[in-house]
């Protein structure tokens, strides 16, 4: 898998990997903690394997990230995984189409809140992929994929 990652600030210092950076959650139970380390409080539960999140920040075995809706917190490296995932934002339901294509044929209507796997994106479009459909979604109706990013997979 190849991704470049356009816009990143830095590198991490514990992993010389891109920062900031997607993933997505390895588990369908990952504790977000106030701190880098099991000493610091649970603040939330995040209860979604699969989802995109963002890594902001490494200390040692713990990576700071950032989901959807904002909300940050430190999680040890093993919750999560370099597989990308992208999440339908918006308010409406976006239309999946067969190409890369704004007349192109629709081929499902996802709901804001579906997450899939991110295979590709090129130009202003991504290819996404859920258990029972796939197809092209534009950047702008996503969330997990920065605006210039090459995706391959």
């Amino acid at each position: 898998m190849l991704i470049a990652s356009a816009g990143a600030l830095g590198q991490g210092t514990d992993t010389s990997l891109p920062i900031p950076r997607f993933v997505s959650l390895r588990s369908d139970e990952v504790n977000l903690r106030t701190g880098p380390g099991q000493q610091y409080p649970i603040d939330w539960v995040l209860t979604r394997g699969g989802m995109p999140v963002e890594i902001i920040q490494e200390y040692e075995t713990w990576r700071k990230i950032r989901a959807v809706d904002g909300t940050e917190g430190w999680v040890h490296q093993r919750m999560v995984s370099g597989k990308r995932a992208a999440i339908v934002i918006g308010t409406e339901p976006q239309i999946l189409r067969r190409r890369p294509e704004p007349g192109a044929p629709p081929v499902a209507r996802l709901e804001p809140g579906v997450v899939g796997d991110l295979k590709e994106c090129k130009g202003d479009w991504c290819r996404l992929e859920t258990p029972k459909v796939r197809g092209w979604l534009t950047r702008a109706q996503i969330w997990g994929v920065y605006p210039r990013e090459t995706v391959e997979n």
